[in-house]
Order: C-alpha cells, then sequence, then structure tokens
C-alpha cells in the first residue's frame, strides 16, 4: 500500500433537488461510462476551496465563489483507485454560468439527475459522498477491511492504577 493518501475534492452542484454528475471517459474499462461528481486533486500550494472551485470550472465550466462552497461531507477511502484517499465533499447552489462539458476527453456527458433518483451506474465513491450528504453524515469511512477492538488493555499498556495510560477522568 502507498505510503500517503491523496486528497479530492468534488463538488455537488445542487438546484432544484438535482445534483450534476458527469460520465467519465476512461482508459479503464472499470470506470468508463460511470457517473460521477465534477472533482479532482488537490494540488500542491492550493487550498480545498480553490480546489474545488479549479475543478467545477476546468469540468463543467462554471465559476464559484470559495464562499459559496458548503463542506458536507468527508470520506476516507481505499481501494478506489492504487493509494487511499481523503475525499471533501462540497454542496454548491449558487455558481455563475451553465454547466456543460469542459473535458471531452475525459467525460462522455454531463447531465442533471434527482437526488431521489441517481443512476444505476455511478461510481462506489461519490455515491457513498452523496448519500452522505442527503442524510447528513459528516464523516465516514469506504473501503477500509475492520480491525478488531481490543476487548482489554494489554497489562503493559496500563497505569500503576490499572487504567489506561492518558486516561484522565
Amino acid at each position: 500500500m502507498a505510503d500517503r493518501h491523496l486528497i479530492d475534492v468534488h463538488v455537488l452542484l445542487v438546484r432544484g433537488g438535482q445534483v450534476l454528475l458527469t460520465r467519465r471517459r476512461d482508459t479503464n474499462p472499470l470506470f468508463d461510462g460511470l457517473w460521477h461528481l465534477p472533482s479532482g486533486k488537490l494540488d500542491a500550494g492550493e487550498s480545498v476551496l480553490h480546489a474545488a472551485v479549479r475543478e467545477a470550472e476546468e469540468e463543467v465550466g462554471v465559476l464559484i465563489e470559495p464562499d459559496d462552497l458548503r463542506h458536507v461531507h468527508t470520506l476516507h477511502v481505499t481501494g478506489s483507485g492504487s493509494e487511499p484517499r481523503l475525499g471533501l465533499f462540497f454542496e454548491a447552489r449558487r455558481w455563475v454560468g451553465e454547466p456543460t462539458n469542459r473535458e471531452p476527453d475525459k467525460c462522455s456527458a454531463v447531465s442533471w439527475f434527482s437526488l431521489d433518483s441517481l443512476p444505476e451506474k455511478l461510481i462506489e465513491y461519490p455515491a457513498v459522498g452523496i448519500r452522505a450528504y442527503l442524510t447528513g453524515v459528516p464523516f465516514g469511512v469506504h473501503g477500509w477491511t475492520p480491525r478488531p477492538v481490543p476487548t482489554s488493555t494489554p497489562p503493559d499498556r496500563l497505569s500503576d492504577s490499572g487504567r489506561p495510560r492518558g486516561y484522565a477522568r
């Protein structure tokens, strides 16, 4: 496994109970033809808000003010690429311009979908973020193998009082 995590930003352009999705054009058959949110990786020296603004403009041609973005979910995910990711999902209800396909080499379509009737062919990573947005869940993990939780503290981790080290009353 890679020793770093990528940071992704996802933009939920929401109007009238609908969300804008883009259909991937991808050389990887696992993702080609699947729907996704406008999104991308955080660039070095860039804030997450500016990354979201940049990705929305690059992918669908809309201009968003950073103050018009509302953080709605954070997702720590693995298995959606070669490296684990921390995905930040932002809602935008105000922007300038009508969304269009600005990256035809990476995207085969742009379309609005009802938030209560999303397409079946939606990549799981953004689907998890959208579901969390709809239910108001601020944080989630996805794709990680559960690790057992210790049922007791090993003796070498106990203080002289018998409590776990670092335990404060």
